[in-house]
This record gives structure tokens, C-alpha cells and sequence, in this order.
């Protein structure tokens, strides 16, 4: 709990009477000049415009402080995070399944939601599943995944060489990178 809460006050930016420092670095457009002052003169000159003085840099000699409104500071700080968190690639798998004797229309009309779904930029499971015997037919399974990867290569190349997992052949495939 101790290191916790230490390390969470090493992120944490220090404001008004929690600096240390003797002297301070005022930058911003809130100050008329910007340059080293006392923190004392630094403190006053914050509360002369109803803000705060928010350390920056701790590590700079001397600290780095700026004058500003801390409360709007860190509401623009989480609406940032959220803003580039909504923008994270979120990676979706779309699996299709067949027979290892799935013929040819079926084939075909799986190839195309393929297409489809490597196109939107999805990833694609594709497997076969082995019922009862059929898992004799392991390397028909096997041709029929490759020639799966080969009619879908300009929409997407394959991640995986098809694997056997039980009675589950896979193999990933990525969309191609559009330029």
C-alpha cells in the first residue's frame, strides 16, 4: 500500500503550497515575463488571478511551474485520455467454420464473408471441424484452409499455417495493410 501511494504522488503534479522548491521557472501566457522568480512572488501572482500554481517539470532546477486553472487542467487531461482510448484500434475475430468435405458454393459463399469481414478490417478464424471419422480426412482439411488463405492473399495474408487442435483445424488470417 505504502509504494502505492508513493508512486502515485510521484505522477501527480504538485500545486500552490505543496511545491518545495525556494525558486521557481513561470512559463505560460497568464504572466506578463516569463522567467526564475521566488515561489513566494510565483504563489502571489496566482492568487492575484484566482488560479493556481501547478508544477510541471519537478525534476527541472529550478521546478518548472505554470499558472492555470487546475480543475479545467485536469478535466482536459481525462477528456485527452478518453478521446485517444476511443480512437485505440479495437481488434474484432470473425470466425468461419466448415466441413472438411464442404462444397463448392458453401466454399464460395464463406470465401466472400471472408472478403467482407477482412475488408472492414476484421480478423478472421477460419476452421474446419472433424466429426466422428472425418478426422481421417485431416489433410484434405489442411488443402482446403490454404486454398482458403490463397483466394482471400489480396485481402488479407495469413497470420497462422493451419493448425490441428483436437478436432479443430485454425488458421488466422489479418487484413492487408490499405495504403
Amino acid at each position: 500500500m505504502q509504494a502505492q501511494a508513493s508512486q502515485k504522488d510521484e505522477n501527480a503534479l504538485r500545486i500552490n503550497r505543496e511545491i518545495t522548491a525556494s525558486q521557481v521557472r513561470l512559463v505560460g501566457e497568464s504572466i506578463p515575463e516569463q522567467g526564475i522568480y521566488p515561489f513566494t512572488k510565483a504563489l502571489a501572482m496566482a492568487e492575484e488571478q484566482e488560479l493556481d500554481l501547478v508544477e510541471i517539470s519537478a525534476k527541472a532546477d529550478p521546478p518548472v511551474c505554470k499558472i492555470l486553472d487546475y480543475q479545467k487542467y485536469l478535466y482536459q487531461q481525462r477528456k485527452k485520455a478518453k478521446e485517444m482510448k476511443a480512437n485505440a484500434a479495437k481488434i474484432v475475430i470473425k470466425e468461419i467454420r466448415f466441413g472438411p468435405n464442404t462444397d463448392e458454393h458453401d466454399f464460395q459463399f464463406k470465401l466472400k464473408h471472408a472478403q467482407e469481414f477482412l475488408q472492414e478490417g476484421s480478423k478472421v478464424k477460419a476452421s474446419i471441424f472433424f466429426r466422428g471419422r472425418s478426422i481421417q480426412f485431416a489433410e484434405q482439411g489442411e488443402k482446403q484452409l490454404l486454398r482458403f488463405a490463397v483466394e482471400l492473399e489480396e485481402y488479407g495474408r495469413p497470420e497462422s499455417m493451419p493448425t490441428l487442435e483436437g478436432k479443430r483445424m485454425t488458421m488466422m488470417l489479418a487484413p492487408v495493410k490499405k495504403k
